[in-house]
């Protein structure tokens, strides 16, 4: 049976306004969803000792590494129509227990095939959990939609640092890598006690009327232009920003025989450059969408061509990782989550978010192993190149196509 939310609707909703407590439960959101990034970077980190205890091929490794977001892919639309029968809360807590138990199976795998399920499985939870999050974002703090989407992002950056530093901790000298990620599986539980304690109905259930987002200039149906280039620009940033997340580790580690410490270091500046996703969503919410969106796709574009090219200087990496960050996650990946919001109706949040996550985690489910079989045929730098930077392009080129004045927003904006 459908829940009514009209009940948690109140003049916070209507008059704009956010309170304290209402910033304190989201928090603890953002929180749980740190959990999940940790989760999520864990395994690319210890890749490399997973590949050579069980002899796994390239390609397979850049596949166990981005596997997970078929899951999300899978999960994203479902997710959406999950939400319409039961509270966000609860769809929250199921997403949070399936990506801790998947992490968990994950350490006690017996080859392959039942890794990879483990791994998908953890992507199935995560779009639960993100669908759920970006949902209560776009709803409560509507006015800023971008902005607040910005900050899950940012979340996401912040287990982004702490993951592989802790991660490469507990892998150790002797590379005991199921260690991590039994770790990291167990405090996702924790975390579900904590949430059902400490946040309230009242922030995740709240539903702001179409007059209070000021979303009437949106499209009524999901089948609109901008909605399906938004999409089709998804999928080049699902195989764009997961060919990197996918396989860099492993470039690092084997390529360039970086230790497992300094990888994770390397790849915790990707963390620090995620941060930027408040700032990004600051500028999605008052930039023209086609000036940000090819600005940023063209400087992706070119992080591609030098993401690879074979030095050995930790410093240069590690610029790169935080650079990477600050434009493929920070500003990319939030401005297409809320330019995929503000291109409908506020009755179609929950169905163009679930289209995001499917769009773009489609494509990243085989990013890493296109880039790591594009490898072995042709090495790192023509893979970057041919991945990366080539589709980057085709997004900008993409993005000219959008219409604004019919977006949410923008109406008055060039």
């Amino acid at each position: 049976m459908k829940i009514a939310q009209t009940s948690v609707n109140t003049s916070i909703q209507t008059d704009g306004n956010v309170r304290t407590l209402e910033i304190a439960m989201f928090l603890v959101l953002l929180a749980s969803y740190v959990i999940n990034a940790m989760d999520r970077q864990i395994f690319p980190l210890v890749a490399a000792d997973v590949r050579r205890e069980y002899g796994f091929a390239l390609g397979e490794t850049g596949l166990l590494s981005t596997i997970f977001t078929m899951g999300m892919a899978l999960a994203g639309l479902p997710t959406a129509y999950l939400l319409a029968r039961c509270s966000r809360k609860a769809v929250l807590q199921i997403g949070i227990a399936i990506f801790s138990t998947g992490t968990l199976l994950t350490a006690y795998s017996f080859g392959f095939a039942d890794m990879m399920l483990y791994r998908a499985t953890t992507g199935v939870g995560e779009a639960m959990q993100l669908t759920v999050l970006i949902a209560i974002a776009g709803n409560y703090f509507f006015r800023y939609r971008a902005t607040a989407i910005g900050a899950i992002n940012f979340s996401f950056g912040l287990g982004a640092i702490v993951g592989p530093t802790l991660g490469g901790y507990l892998l150790g000298a002797e590379r005991l890598w199921r260690v991590p990620l039994v770790w990291f599986g167990l405090i996702g539980f924790i975390s579900m006690a904590i949430i059902a304690l400490m946040v309230s109905r009242r922030l995740t259930e709240a539903t702001a009327s179409v007059q209070a987002q000021g979303n009437s200039d949106g499209a009524a149906n999901l089948m609109n232009r901008n909605t399906i280039i938004l999409t089709v620009m998804s999928m080049i940033g699902g195989m764009v920003i997961y060919g990197y997340l996918g396989m860099y580790p492993t470039y690092l580690r084997e390529q360039l025989h970086f230790a497992p410490t300094t990888t994770g270091g390397v790849m915790s500046m990707y963390g620090l450059g995620v941060f930027a996703s408040i700032f990004g969503g600051w500028l999605g919410d008052r930039l023209p969408p086609r000036l940000l969106l090819v600005t940023t796709f063209l400087s992706t574009a070119a992080l591609g061509v030098l993401l690879f090219l074979g030095s050995t200087n930790v410093v240069f990496h590690s610029t790169l990782s935080f650079a990477w960050g600050f434009i493929a996650s920070g500003i990319l990946y939030v401005n297409l989550a809320g330019y995929h919001v503000k291109a409908v109706r506020a009755g179609l949040t929950g169905k163009a978010t679930g289209l995001f996550v499917t769009s773009l985690y489609a494509a990243g489910a085989v990013a890493g192993y296109v880039i790591g079989s594009l490898a072995a045929k042709v090495g790192w730098s023509a893979a970057g190149i041919m991945q990366i930077t080539s589709l980057a392009i085709v997004g900008a080129l993409l993005a000219v196509g959008l219409q604004p004045e019919r977006m949410a927003g923008f109406s008055r904006k060039s």
